[in-house]
């Protein structure tokens, strides 16, 4: 299974975006096939927190908008929103520790947590934050 960072919805929201098209194309690519993918819940609460930010965008997307834009993504049928079980923690600590997580990182170890307690095949990200966690195989989707 697939899953998706947050950047890459970002980019396919904000059509202000430089890697609006290709991340649009990539998303609606897996929203209509034929398999099931992914996206892990805090990347949702992240998304929502970026495209609202005035500190970010200028115009910021409006709040009905961005969540018009997550209900839309929830109607492909084969997405799966992904979750800490009860096994994040034992998962979580050595990803940290490895990775000698610090600071902001500790989000993308979650994230990688979470893909991983999931065994989610590939993250989707422009992020190579992720190339730390070596159990997760992370994908820019925008360079292929």
């Amino acid at each position: 299974m697939i899953a998706v960072d947050t950047n890459i919805l970002v980019y396919a929201h904000r059509m202000d975006s430089p890697f609006h098209a290709p991340a649009a194309r990539r998303i609606t690519e897996l929203a209509e096939g034929g398999r099931a993918w992914a996206i892990p819940w805090p990347c949702v609460h992240e998304l929502l927190s970026i495209v609202t930010n005035p500190r970010i965008y200028d115009p910021p997307t409006a709040i009905a908008v961005a969540l018009d834009y997550v209900e839309g993504v929830f109607q492909s049928p084969n997405l799966v929103l992904l979750a800490e079980t009860d096994l994040h923690w034992k998962t979580l600590r050595p990803l940290v520790a490895a990775g000698r997580i610090a600071g902001a990182r500790a989000h993308d170890a979650r994230i990688a947590a979470i893909c991983i307690q999931h065994r989610v095949r590939e993250l989707w990200s422009a992020d190579r934050d992720f190339s730390r966690f070596p159990d997760l195989t992370a994908v820019n989707p925008l360079m292929s």
